[in-house]
């Protein structure tokens, strides 16, 4: 699948496509319902299959106060999206000059003249333009001059479905992971590039694998028992995602002691599935009471991995 990182890498053999526009947050099975009708469209018309998001998402700019905790990355969307068969991914940097650019311009100079869409799925509510002024009437409208097909995500939905990225997000928060499978269509994990950290674990005999979280918010927070998979192996660990408000931290991050092992994983990508959650984050008086606490964890882990594989079993 092709990247186009910014509308200035927009070149002329892009033109023409089947285009869909969204946030696909997770990527999960009702995306999945949609964009696999998208890519069965554009096969049928022989066209690319193309997926346009936004970079940061319009409400990470304007309330990132007020944001939603991100499901995925723009990395995982990208795994996501190519194994579905898209065969684009354009990814438009929005800032104040894209927000303030009209409705008009929008349609006639990207859909149009830029990307010559001949068929574009969008949601109902999506909105667009200077003071969002833009909606799916006016999609259609235009549609209709300029000789494109306007289809609502709805019709192309799974009958009945009831999945969205803000049900995900209330049962990552409340530890319900089983329920975030079920919706995702895979068990939710966090991936990422392991980066060198302070190296605090080591010193009491718990060394990490840490991931930089790139995101505003993270959808989950707390400790959990983990499943770590590097390449083709996979290893039992905990971890804890958050501050680390003991030590006062600052950036948002995961820390994954895996157990029994210490591979050399600095600059190897990882994934690391959360299986239960054991508590929140907690800030504690001092370095001893946090060592106190992490064997605590470590122990419910293996607990709970071990029950687990016994289930399963």
């Amino acid at each position: 699948m092709e990247l186009i990182r910014g509308l200035h890498n927009l070149r002329e053999r892009h033109k023409g496509s089947v285009l869909t526009i969204g946030k696909f947050d997770g990527v999960h099975l009702g995306h999945k319902a949609v964009l696999s009708q998208v890519v069965n469209k554009a096969r049928e018309l022989g066209l690319p299959a193309t997926v346009m998001v936004f970079e940061p998402q319009p409400e990470e700019m304007f309330q990132p106060e007020k944001a939603p905790a991100r499901l995925s990355t723009l990395r995982d969307k990208y795994v996501q999206l190519a194994e579905l068969g898209i065969d684009r991914l354009l990814c438009v940097k929005f800032d104040k000059a894209f927000a303030q650019q009209s409705a008009e311009h929008f349609i006639s100079e990207l859909l149009v003249e830029k990307l010559g869409i001949q068929f574009l799925v969008v949601g109902d509510d999506f909105r667009f333009g200077q003071k969002r002024v833009g909606d799916f009437s006016l999609l259609q409208c235009a549609g209709a001059k300029e000789g494109f097909s306007v289809v609502n995500t709805a019709s192309y939905r799974v009958h009945d479905c009831r999945i969205s990225s803000s049900a995900i997000r209330e049962a990552l928060a409340e530890g319900d992971f089983v329920q975030a499978k079920d919706m995702l269509g895979r068990a939710f994990s966090i991936d990422g590039k392991v980066v060198h950290g302070e190296k605090n674990g080591r010193t009491i005999g718990f060394p990490t694998a840490n991931l930089i979280l790139n995101r505003l918010k993270s959808p989950v927070e707390g400790v959990f028992a983990v499943s770590v998979r590097h390449e083709e192996r996979q290893y039992d660990g905990v971890a804890n995602v958050g501050t680390r408000p003991t030590l006062n931290g600052r950036r948002l991050q995961l820390e994954a002691h895996l157990f029994d092992v210490n591979p050399d994983l600095y600059g190897q990508k990882i994934s690391v599935e959360l299986k239960h959650k054991i508590r929140d984050e907690m800030k504690f008086d001092n370095f001893e009471l946090l060592h106190k606490q992490i064997k605590k964890d470590a122990q419910q882990a293996r607990d709970m991995l071990a029950e687990c594989s016994v289930e399963n079993n």
